[in-house]
């Protein structure tokens, strides 16, 4: 008599134990980006990319990732609780890229020192938007705080409120920002700009305003992406056949690029 061999029983067999190695990627991985999150808010370069408003969520977000990656790394070594497989799931990578990935970002990030925008990008995102506030007839108006202590991103505001450019003549300027060079400008103009941030650096945008320099002084004095403090006063003026406020400049000095660079 022939006995019949075994058969495996129908139904859903048994899960393999995922790959441990795959789970320590996964642990590595987490404990990166923790670190770099870190590393960016105790060197100050968290603000270069994050509003200050949202700043302390990287914070909280990157110490817990610390904290769940060495409490799932003692969790896989000690083998108290064996996680069980993952569910099978449609993936454009196969197991172990997308983190692979993550993890390759995370050692560029480590590495890579983030610097703030620049001229180029300033040129690029249109910072020369300037020249759309203007009026055509002049009218009273009167600024509502001393204009020797407004920024960059006060004027830009209160022109976007009025935008006259002869309301605004003889007053006082006191300002920092970095050179921009745009090429329409004449040689003895320039612009003094600085990026404002709503959220993070992916949404920061230039805002900035010309400067005409004194006499026998031309732009090529000033290196694009160089900081200045220009003192002056303001005077109305044409550029591109539209009346614009100008800087009359009266004094240029050389600053050294600050810790915070943006605008909010």
């Amino acid at each position: 008599m022939v006995i019949p061999s075994p058969t495996k029983p129908l139904g859903r067999s048994r899960p393999a134990k995922p790959d441990n190695r795959l789970l320590w990627l996964d642990i590595i991985t987490i404990f990166l980006w923790g670190v770099v999150m870190m590393q960016y808010w105790l060197t100050g370069k968290l603000r270069l990319l994050v509003h200050p408003a949202f700043s302390w969520l990287c914070i909280v977000a990157g110490i817990l990732f610390l904290l769940i990656s060495v409490w799932k790394g003692l969790q896989l070594r000690s083998r108290r609780r064996v996680p069980e497989a993952p569910q099978q799931h449609i993936s454009l990578f196969p197991p172990g890229w997308s983190t692979g990935l993550l993890l390759a970002s995370a050692c560029i990030a480590l590495v890579f020192v983030p610097r703030p925008f620049a001229s180029q990008v300033a040129l690029e995102r249109g910072v020369t938007d300037f020249l759309s506030m203007t009026r055509i007839e002049p009218e009273s108006f009167r600024g509502a705080n001393n204009p020797e202590d407004r920024s960059i991103v006060d004027w830009t505001r209160t022109l976007s409120v009025y935008p006259e450019p002869d309301a605004y003549a003889g007053q006082p300027v006191d300002v920092k920002g970095f050179v921009v060079h745009p090429p329409n400008l004449d040689e003895d103009l320039m612009i003094i700009a600085r990026f404002m941030i709503t959220c993070c650096a992916a949404d920061a945008y230039p805002v900035g305003l010309p400067v005409q320099l004194p006499p026998g002084t031309t732009r090529n004095e000033f290196e694009p992406d160089v900081w200045l403090r220009i003192r002056g006063e303001m005077k109305s003026g044409r550029l591109e056949d539209r009346r614009q406020v100008i800087i009359a400049a009266e004094s240029l000095e050389p600053i050294p690029e600050p810790d915070d660079p943006y605008g909010y």
